[in-house]
């Protein structure tokens, strides 16, 4: 399921820097809705001079409310119960979250309503605002979506499409957002990941055979590496580790490791990617091709077929020789030159996006783009990609109230260097000591986009596909609040949906194997207090029957390990068979890639027109983080409140948890697991706290999580 197409065109003329504000004229809706049916043609209520009920009269004189309302800005206008305007900067809060209230509508209640009646009210079958406490949640759901199926708005996730929602990592108030910033390659333009990264391969293997480095007959494998994997220069392997550091999956080579080889080669090893001498970590589809041919390369020099220079070299060396061969590519412009002649053949069409970008500029947001591209290839990308689905006589510049080449991402994040205006349609540029709303230059730095934008900190969110460059340094260095675009996201949610089966399964037979263990754990331990002669439990009079009862469990488990080993090894394989799901590592952890995610993107998502279902007035707001003593009160839960009723009905006082009768207080059960390190607890803390919060819940229930609940 796609999000339905928004065929609503504004139409504008050109302009040097942003198009005037289009008012498109909407035939109102007329019947008088008090109840939560909402029909097709109909409104949610209308309001009459007494505040509610009735047909609005206009007043004899405007009141000082509805002056206010006459005063010009676009979002403040007058009702029959008062003036309903934006909260300004002056004005603005901050909430309950702890984001800023600006950019929220706030309403200034006629006097006559300010005392004893503003509770009064008639929507969605509410008749008073307490009203809303007891309306049942399943019959306001369904009036709302009424309303928007009026709208022609899909369903909202996660009864809507999963794919193309927006997941929330830090609760984040868009309509407080002053400015919106876009880096481009794979943001606003995303590519054929084979077409564009194929090609690429093949420009570095020919760079690669001028050097007299063997690699005739290889072939781009796209399948060999996904984003969130991490280079080994030292030993010449990938890895796929945790959000603790350690390697969870490994390939030497493209030949996948055993769980022995990984043990004795990482054992003792956390990953530091801070260590970037020897790391080196994929956080961008742009790295897939570069990953793709050192591992191929590997191969080749283990077999010794390497001729270069005096003699053998290292893993750390062929590196430098495969980064080296695919930055030329970039830097030399041979595959960005080709693209601009056929984009149809890199470029995937997205005709949502210009609209999405419409609705944000028309909210009032600044727009700019800020692009490590030359000014040509950025002119024909965005040319090519935008101007078709924008309204007549409007060009993709009209969208952005500043836009920057060249920007040398990381370093326009870190340093102030260098700012050009780019002066002709050729890109003929000159230097200039500062930028000025509506330009387009070259270089410059993050600090000075904040003076010339008069915007900074909290009030600007940039949205990029580079979670180094593009998040963490924004955030770091500027607290900008940031957005990430992954879409591998969508193959992701497809493949965790295709794959719930197996992980059921899988989360049984270890279940099955936690309540073994815990009995075996037991047993062996309560021989061994008796051989010591720390018990005289009478159990252990038959020593021959608990030793067999030990032996038949231990094969038991054995059993189960033969089958749970390779459906682990299997698990995720609808994403990448090799290396599992993007965001998990393991059964019941989250992977390196899935933390940086956390650590960085305030919010993220597979593309920027899924904003389009969200509009730029969304509040978006963090799930709940579910920590390991979380887990599995259902059971206590209901064992207090069972206690506490007997009490009750017994005539007790003062009940509390502590009248628990000691039969039925929990008890502190252990198993063979470091204390429920695997098993059924572990597994949907990433479903209310990682990468798809409330995923689960989208498309069937879960009795693991609805036992979390309390």
């Amino acid at each position: 399921m796609r999000l339905r197409t928004y065929h609503a065109r504004a139409q504008s003329s050109p302009c040097q820097s942003r198009a005037p504000r289009v008012v498109r004229p909407v035939a109102p809706f007329r019947a008088l809705i008090s109840t939560c049916g909402i029909n097709r043609g109909s409104w949610l209520c209308r309001a009459g001079p007494e505040g509610i009920s009735g047909v609005a009269q206009p007043a004899a004189q405007p009141s000082p409310l509805e002056e206010i309302a006459a005063a010009g800005d676009p979002e403040t206008f007058a009702t029959s119960t008062g003036v309903v305007e934006p909260v300004d900067e002056e004005e603005a809060g901050i909430d309950f979250l702890g984001e800023s209230t600006e950019g929220d509508l706030q309403i200034h209640l006629k006097d006559s309503l300010q005392h004893g009646k503003a509770d009064v009210i008639n929507v969605f079958g509410m008749r008073s605002l307490d009203d809303i406490y007891e309306l049942p949640l399943a019959k306001l759901k369904a009036a709302t979506q009424n309303v928007l199926d009026v709208l022609d708005v899909p369903e909202s996730f996660p009864e809507g499409n999963p794919q193309r929602a927006i997941y929330c990592s830090r609760t984040l108030n868009l309509r407080s957002i002053k400015a919106i910033g876009y880096d481009m390659d794979y943001t606003l333009i995303h590519y054929d990941v084979n077409a564009w990264e194929g090609r690429a391969y093949e420009y570095g293997l020919e760079t690669l055979r001028q050097q007299g480095v063997p690699v005739d007959g290889l072939r781009f494998d796209p399948d060999l590496v996904i984003r969130g994997l991490i280079m080994d220069k030292e030993y010449g392997n990938l890895i796929k580790v945790d959000r603790f550091g350690l390697v969870k999956r490994a390939m030497h080579g493209t030949r996948m490791l055993s769980w022995q080889e990984i043990r004795e080669l990482y054992g003792r090893e956390v990953v530091n990617l801070r260590n970037e001498g020897r790391w080196v970590f994929l956080n961008t589809l742009f790295s897939v091709s570069e990953a793709v041919m050192y591992m191929q390369l590997v191969d080749r020099l283990d077999l010794g077929m390497f001729q270069v220079g005096a003699g053998n070299i290292s893993y750390q060396a062929l590196y430098g020789m495969v980064s080296k061969a695919l930055y030329r590519t970039h830097v030399e412009g041979k595959l960005k030159a080709e693209i601009i002649k056929a984009p149809e053949r890199y470029v995937e069409m997205d005709p949502e996006m210009a609209q999405a970008l419409l609705d944000q500029r028309d909210s009032g947001k600044q727009l700019l783009l800020i692009t490590n591209s030359d000014f040509e290839y950025t002119n024909k990308m965005m040319s090519y990609a935008y101007d078709p689905f924008l309204p007549s006589g409007m060009r993709w510049r009209d969208l952005f109230d500043m836009v920057i080449v060249m920007a040398r991402k990381p370093d326009f994040f870190n340093y102030n260097m260098s700012l050009y205006e780019v002066v002709t349609p050729e890109g003929l540029m000159r230097p200039v000591l500062g930028a000025c709303k509506g330009g387009l230059y070259c270089g410059g730095s993050a600090r000075m986009v904040e003076k010339a934008l008069g915007v900074e900190g909290d009030d600007l969110l940039y949205v990029g596909d580079h979670i180094y460059t593009d998040a963490a340094l924004a955030k770091i260095n500027f607290r900008w609040r940031t957005a990430l675009i992954i879409r591998e996201l969508e193959l992701e949610i497809d493949a965790l949906a295709r794959g719930r089966p197996h992980r059921d399964q899988l989360k049984e037979l270890m279940t099955k194997k936690e309540l073994i263990g815990d009995v075996f754990n037991q047993l062996r331990l309560s021989r061994q207090r008796w051989v010591h002669g720390h018990t005289a439990d009478s159990s252990f009079d038959d020593e021959e029957g608990i030793n067999e009862t030990l032996a038949q469990l231990l094969m038991v488990m054995e059993h189960l390990d033969d089958r749970i080993g390779p459906m682990l090894e299997r698990d995720g394989e609808h994403f990448n068979k090799r290396w599992g799901y993007l965001s998990r590592a393991g059964l019941n952890d989250k992977s390196q890639l899935n933390r940086q995610i956390e650590k960085y993107a305030d919010i993220y998502t597979s593309r920027v027109s899924n904003f389009l279902r969200y509009t730029p007035y969304s509040y978006f707001r963090s799930p709940s983080q579910s920590l390991a003593h979380d887990r599995n009160l259902t059971r206590y839960y209901n064992t207090i409140v069972a206690a506490r009723n007997e009490a009750a009905a017994a005539g007790a006082t003062g009940s509390s948890a502590d009248s628990t009768p000691s039969s039925q207080q929990p008890q502190n059960h252990h198993n063979g697991f470091g204390g429920g390190a695997v098993g059924s607890g572990s597994y949907s803390e990433d479903n209310n706290g990682g990468v798809f919060a409330g995923f689960e819940e989208g498309f069937d229930s879960d009795p693991e999580h609805e036992q979390d609940e309390c």
